[in-house]
């Protein structure tokens, strides 16, 4: 067995040099390799591995600029691991977190798990797992930190900050989706696909690792890029019902209408044709089993 560590990496500055140093400074027991994903990064921030890290087994993937979605896409086609775990690129690690995590896919129990997720610098945030929140009349769609419990649990989102899912699962639902063109809701969409398939996602709160929080991302998000997943998101995988309510939420949003065409022109409503047939539940099913009101 080998787990493939994949991060992701865009204009992270001096986060992907601490990264490595804390996951090589980790104890970890279990076989992996790394693969760095540098989607079109212009700040150097990949450029210290030319001198630094050369006796480690890394793997650099350049890709121009495809976006958080087709970059992890990228570093899976290139990963060897039976087990794929993504990993932003500004974590810090604990001993054996890798080996905790990945013993309850391999005894089977999950198809993919998380970690518990803490902040860096703020000892009081700890995340254990994702659910969604949505609120029909502030137009919010968002993910919300699930509390701690003492055992092993089912979760409804994985954060993509950190987690790990077995490679066949992983091919046989497709992948990150590959419509999205920049960051946002490539987690959520993974995750609800998962459901839907009839895989499952948990979380291992016996093991953590800290992620640094950034209220902005170090790159350009376009609202319509943003709107965009968000709508291909509906589209993909919610009944007409939700994906109006989804459309309401964009009426502020002066291009909506262009993006919904977008959407369309893009063959969403041709690759949910494929998905309902891969499909064992539907999302009535998944907005009851995690209480989700929408």
């Amino acid at each position: 067995m080998l787990a493939s560590i994949i991060f992701p990496v865009k204009n992270e500055g001096n986060n992907v040099k601490n990264t490595l140093e804390s996951f090589f400074s980790a104890e970890i027991n279990f076989p992996y390799e790394i693969i760095i994903v540098n989607d079109q990064s212009d700040d150097h921030c990949c450029d210290f591995l030319q001198d630094q890290f050369l006796d480690k087994n890394i793997t650099v993937v350049n890709t121009p600029g495809v976006g958080a979605a087709n970059a992890r896409n990228a570093g899976a086609e290139k990963a060897n691991g039976n087990i794929l775990v993504f990993c932003d690129a500004h974590l810090e690690f604990e001993d054996l977190w890798l080996d905790r995590l990945l013993e309850s896919i391999l005894d089977g129990t999950c198809d993919s798990i998380t970690p518990a997720i803490g902040a860096i610098g703020n000892p009081n945030f700890i995340g254990y797992g994702q659910t969604l929140w949505v609120n029909e009349r502030s137009n919010k769609f968002r993910t919300h930190w699930n509390t701690k419990r003492d055992h092993l649990f089912e979760t409804a989102i994985l954060p993509g900050g950190c987690f790990a899912i077995r490679r066949d699962v992983f091919e046989d639902v497709e992948g990150f989706e590959t419509g999205f063109p920049t960051w946002g809701h490539e987690d959520v969409e993974l995750s609800i696909k998962l459901w839907l398939f009839g895989y499952n996602c948990y979380v291992q709160p016996e093991t953590k690792v800290l992620h640094l929080f950034r209220k902005v991302q170090p790159y350009k998000i376009e609202m319509e890029d943003y709107y965009y997943n968000l709508l291909r998101l509906a589209y993909l995988h919610f009944n007409p019902s939700r994906i109006q309510k989804i459309r309401k939420m964009m009426v502020k949003h002066t291009k909506s209408k262009a993006v919904e065409n977008r959407v369309i022109q893009n063959g969403a409503m041709e690759k949910k044709q494929v998905y309902l047939k891969k499909r064992k539940f539907d999302d009535d099913w998944y907005f009851r089993r995690f209480g989700i009101e929408f």
